[in-house]
């Protein structure tokens, strides 16, 4: 299994080589997923833009995903993470997005939406998909898992 790094060394090289940009739009992550991009020099090459949107308003505002959306289905639902990817990339100058909303813990899980669901999302020029994932462990393990599937997601569609 690739490190962090070494995922985000190979999305630099596959959105280099095609000339692109990505997009990142966040929720439980907090912002790693656009850290851990650009953490490397050279990133701006690659790198567009991260919206970090924790609050539902946030979402809204600056994603375009209506409040009512939100309501009906829960900030970690599929339709929301599927908001999410195809907003970041309408409200940035990029060709990809992956998104994350997730419940990192330790409070904030019910039974129906356990602590360590994640929605994710990935936009890329054939379309949005959608994945759920459940991750074990402390709040920071949740997030690192969730930064490392997002990454692979998104290379993967890449490729």
């Amino acid at each position: 299994m690739p490190t962090i790094p070494q995922l985000v060394e190979q999305l630099a090289i596959e959105l280099k080589a095609r000339g692109q940009l990505m997009a990142t739009a966040e929720s439980c992550s907090g912002g790693l997923i656009a850290g851990a991009c650009t953490e490397i020099s050279g990133s701006s090459d690659w790198f567009e833009r991260g919206f970090v949107t924790y609050s539902n308003a946030a979402k809204s505002e600056l994603l375009g995903i209506p409040a009512a959306l939100i309501e009906d289905h829960g900030a970690v639902s599929e339709p929301v993470a599927r908001a999410m990817a195809a907003g970041a990339v309408a409200n940035a100058h990029a060709h990809w997005s992956v998104a994350v909303t997730g419940i990192a813990g330790p409070t904030g899980g019910s039974a129906e939406k356990p602590v360590g669901t994640v929605w994710f999302g990935w936009a890329t020029p054939e379309g949005v998909f959608t994945e759920h994932r459940r991750f074990d462990g402390d709040r920071a393990a949740v997030r690192r898992a969730t930064v490392a599937h997002a990454l692979t997601g998104l290379l993967n569609r890449l490729r």
